[in-house]
């Protein structure tokens, strides 16, 4: 990577992941956390949703992928990476943000855990009713 070389940066979130993405022109080259990443996502389905925005923009081979996600687990941090991504790809070159847009990867996925309410043993759960 030469000094010169553009770098983007995109913040991708979903559930309790957060994941910081680097991107930059290269040869496809994809790492997360300082792993390639095939061996950091356990099932190559976490791994295609992961780089899926660069699949959209058929970017895949001519851009390299720097990411550090914490926080959650497997599958929100592959959202938070693809969601990172999108992010960035629309600040490098902003003609994407209609492909990107229209795909689906440029929206937060708003979903997150539901809090446990007091006197119940879940967030929806109840305790078993007894009339007598």
């Amino acid at each position: 990577m030469s000094a010169e070389q553009a770098i983007h940066l995109g913040t991708g979130r979903r559930k309790t992941s957060t994941a910081r993405v680097r991107l930059f022109e290269g040869t496809g080259k994809l790492v997360v956390n300082d792993r390639d990443i095939e061996n950091y996502f356990s099932h190559e389905n976490f791994a295609k949703q992961a780089y899926a925005p660069l699949l959209t923009v058929e970017l895949r081979d001519k851009i390299d992928v720097v990411a550090l996600v914490d926080g959650g687990g497997v599958s929100g941090q592959a959202g938070a990476v693809a969601h990172g991504i999108a992010r960035a790809l629309q600040k490098m070159n902003p003609e994407l943000r209609s492909a990107l847009k229209k795909a689906g990867h440029l929206k937060r996925d708003p979903r997150e855990k539901e809090r446990k309410k007091p006197g119940q043993p879940g967030a929806r759960k109840r305790y078993q009713f007894s009339k007598r």
